[in-house]
């Protein structure tokens, strides 16, 4: 693990303290609840203003609140936003390592399959961006899966567009064009037009020549 990731990352495991009674307990985790929502609110206004080495210091702070105050779930939350402050600043292994080394276990731990299949997603994205592209295509294939389990139909679409980002990025033109294809079909039966420019964008990605040279 990096230096710089290191010190984040170390943001996020409370230090060990002596043994409270629980009602001064309760009393404390709800002001590290009330400090992490501060924390995540102002982290998101300098993520919207560009500011992201800001936004990353603050959705690190935010973890923490949160693990301390047993709050997982909004831990979670908090570890896949800075991951994705990381992956807008090209910062592809601290990225990396805050989902696969933090945000994963968290959403394991608990019991979370919607955190673990963001997480997967995640990773199939940073993983594509750079450029590791079998690492890729196994986490945006096991994110399918989970979201088959669930029965997330948006998630599931995600996935396969991924898959086809991932052929595109091999030059497996012909077999990307049916991945896209399958996903506009699966939008369609969901009746969802969300996906409608991402769709656009991945096809308008794969050279004409390569569409019609086998018509």
């Amino acid at each position: 693990m990096s230096n710089r990731a290191m010190t984040q990352t170390s943001h996020f495991v409370p230090p060990q303290e002596p043994p409270v009674s629980s009602a001064i307990n309760i009393a404390v985790s709800s002001l590290d609840e009330e400090d992490g929502n501060a924390y995540f609110a102002e982290a998101e206004k300098n993520e919207k203003k560009g500011d992201y080495d800001e936004a990353v210091t603050l959705f690190g702070k935010a973890a923490f609140e949160y693990n301390s105050s047993k709050q997982f779930s909004r831990y979670g939350t908090a570890l896949m936003r800075l991951s994705n402050v990381h992956y807008l600043q090209s910062h592809y292994t601290e990225a990396e390592q805050v989902v696969l080394n933090v945000a994963l276990k968290n959403y394991s731990k608990i019991g979370s399959k919607t955190g673990q299949m963001e997480s997967y997603s995640q990773l199939g994205k940073i993983y594509l961006a750079s450029n590791k592209l079998t690492q890729s295509m196994w986490f945006y294939t096991q994110q399918g899966i989970l979201a088959k389990q669930i029965g997330s139909n948006n998630s599931y679409i995600e996935s396969v567009l991924g898959i086809a980002h991932v052929k595109i990025r091999k030059k497996e033109y012909t077999m990307a064009s049916r991945d896209i294809n399958r996903a506009e079909l699966l939008a369609r039966s969901a009746n969802t037009s969300v996906f409608k420019n991402q769709i656009r964008e991945a096809r308008a990605l794969i050279p004409t020549k390569a569409t019609t040279r086998k018509s």
